[in-house]
């Protein structure tokens, strides 16, 4: 059995170049931190947040050392998406498809090194739905990514907001899926210091943007859009059923969608990083081994180190499962079975 990873980010170094060779291209003049000017030391790339410089593990743009990785881990297939801090939406919209094509392609050409172990996720520039319809359709006949990531928000928009509707059903036409990941929390108050932002304001973008997906009616317009939520989903299963409550007793919350939130709720899919085995033994029970695949955030601290020993963790898991999560799934969503 081979075993995937469908959380495995990296940053080309056709894009590590180019922000280094032209920051102000990218943005690093107008106030923009958290990694977006890139600064290279000894020949080594680092992310320069404010003249705070953070080397960049080499798993994020050196293939061999992202196989080595995989290797410790016993992951035997990963795909790659771009680090969240180089999504890049705040920029003008020219800039940001130039952006979304340095990666996009970057990404190809590390996939081409090995195609057996890596598969590509696409970027797009958000700022601009119209570029980015072009540049996932571009994607798709070069390169033949069959998945796409995209922020749980958009610089504060959700994804379920009427301007990005031709996009996602350009993806669900196209027969891919969408690897949600955040980068920013659309909801700031009250997460200053102590890594709030990461531990509360990750988790919950996530759950806002499942909220917003399932009580605008949106996954009623989009019955075969296939979603994988990162963190396994954030808060929302285990909140679900005040959800739940509120479409049951609360008319406006059922004003747009004729789907239950539990019902809905199954409508995505989900990594298994919860960093907590009973917390995942929860979501398999919620929505099914068959909507579960393996994540590791390779390479930052926040994810698994060992994604598979992680797995052995969870209580009562039954071989079946464990198929259906380290393989299964990912071939299904990657269109591999």
């Amino acid at each position: 059995m081979k075993t995937y990873d469908l959380h495995s980010h990296v940053v080309p170094p056709s894009l590590i170049t180019a922000m280094a060779r032209d920051p102000e291209r990218f943005g690093a003049r107008i106030g923009a931190g958290n990694g977006i000017k890139i600064t290279q030391r000894d020949g080594k790339p680092y992310f320069d947040n404010n003249a705070r410089l953070v080397a960049l593990e080499p798993e994020l743009y050196d293939v061999e050392a992202k196989l080595a990785a995989m290797d410790r881990m016993r992951i035997d297939v990963s795909a790659l998406s771009v680090a969240p801090p180089t999504y890049l939406y705040f920029l003008p919209a020219e800039a940001g498809l130039a952006a979304s094509r340095l990666s996009n392609d970057g990404i190809a050409q590390m996939v081409a090194k090995h195609p057996a172990r890596l598969r590509g996720m696409a970027t797009l520039p958000m700022q601009d739905p119209d570029a980015a319809i072009a540049e996932l359709e571009r994607v798709v006949k070069a390169y033949g990514f069959r998945a796409i990531e995209i922020g749980t928000s958009i610089e504060g928009e959700q994804l379920a907001s009427p301007k990005f509707r031709p996009l996602l059903k350009t993806v669900e036409q196209l027969g891919c899926f969408i690897f949600a990941h955040p980068h920013k929390c659309s909801a700031t108050g009250g997460m200053e210091g102590h890594e709030l932002f990461n531990t509360i304001g990750f988790p919950l973008d996530e759950v806002i943007m499942v909220a917003h997906l399932i009580f605008s009616g949106a996954l009623d317009d989009l019955e075969r859009l296939k979603i994988v939520v990162a963190h396994g989903g954030g808060f929302m299963p285990y909140q679900i059923g005040r959800f739940e409550r509120a479409y049951r007793y609360r008319p406006t919350a059922r004003l747009h969608t004729r789907t239950s939130p539990r019902e809905a709720l199954k409508r995505f899919y989900f990594d298994t990083i919860t960093h907590d085995p009973q917390a995942l033994r929860l979501l398999i029970q919620l929505v099914g081994a068959n909507r579960v695949v393996i994540g590791s955030d390779n390479p930052f601290d926040m994810g698994y180190y060992e994604p598979l020993d992680e797995l052995d963790k969870v209580p009562g898991l039954t071989a079946e499962e464990r198929e259906q999560i380290c393989q299964r799934t990912a071939r299904f969503l990657l269109g591999e079975d």
